[in-house]
């Protein structure tokens, strides 16, 4: 016989990673949810991108979790302090951590997050360890993984659906696929403060008005001038300053076309009442 059972009550969501759907669809689609912790696994090879981080770093830090900053195959790295570096220029204090897998480096530096009760999700592109990462902490081979191409020394796609797995100290494992298209979803809020020291320079500015273009007296364009600024993360902030507008744009026209619908049928039904 199977033993019943009920639902008694359905819990708030305390935290959510959301990305807008792939595809032309202005939709939002959850990848996790309830999670304590985002380890944001990035790889120290050649697949290294800093500019893909941003954008997990926005996403992580409007859903409500706590992002930690995983690098992943420093033994594949000549330049492990150099690529920190780098890291922390984008990071502004979060937590970085940096390990090797393959020689059992670093992983010790995990453990505070993995603790007995707490949720960890780990999120980041295809290939850059997630899985085995996985199986380390698991203790056995329970996510299939694949080698490193000698094409582009990256690492080939395994994970294909996303799986909840319970560790041996008894935290809780969210291991995801690999997400090749990362857009933005509702994070202005974040983005404003992850990009805040251009937010603060930007007050400085001799225009309200400013476009960080070509104005005189601009304080972000002297900043850049100055090297304390680099011209590839106002780039970036930029980019994703546009996205978040049009973003907005389609939803309203999205919003606007779902309300003609609902007083069309309203519309409708009331004809069909009066006959």
């Amino acid at each position: 016989m199977r033993s019943g059972g009920s639902i008694h009550a359905v819990l708030p969501r305390k935290s959510k990673f959301s990305r807008k759907s792939a595809g032309i669809s202005t939709e939002e689609q959850i990848v996790a949810a309830n999670v304590d912790t985002i380890f944001l696994v990035n790889s120290l090879n050649e697949d290294l991108n800093l500019r893909r981080l941003e954008r997990y770093l926005l996403l992580s830090w409007d859903s409500g979790a706590n992002p930690v900053i995983v690098l992943t195959k420093s033994d594949l790295c000549s330049s492990v302090q150099e690529k920190l570096a780098e890291v922390e220029s984008v990071a502004m204090g979060i937590p970085i951590v940096s390990i090797s897998v393959l020689e059992e480096e670093g992983i010790d530096s995990l453990k505070p997050y993995l603790l007995p009760g707490k949720t960890v999700a780990l999120l980041g592109s295809s290939g850059v360890g997630k899985s085995t990462l996985t199986n380390y902490l698991l203790g056995q081979e329970k996510q299939k993984v694949q080698g490193i191409k000698v094409s582009d020394n990256k690492g080939k796609h395994t994970t294909t659906h996303r799986e909840l797995i319970i560790l041996p100290e008894g935290a809780v494992l969210i291991d995801t696929p690999g997400m090749r298209e990362l857009q933005l979803w509702e994070s202005e809020s974040a983005l404003r403060e992850r990009f805040s020291d251009i937010e603060t320079a930007a007050e400085f500015c001799k225009f309200r008005n400013c476009t960080h273009e070509e104005e005189p007296g601009c304080a972000v364009i002297r900043k850049i001038e100055k090297g304390t600024l680099s011209q590839e993360r106002f780039n970036s902030y930029k980019k994703l300053l546009r996205e978040l507008a049009y973003l907005d744009r389609k939803q309203d026209k999205r919003a606007q076309s779902e309300e003609r619908k609902r007083w069309k049928k309203i519309s409708a039904s009331v004809k069909t009442k009066r006959k």
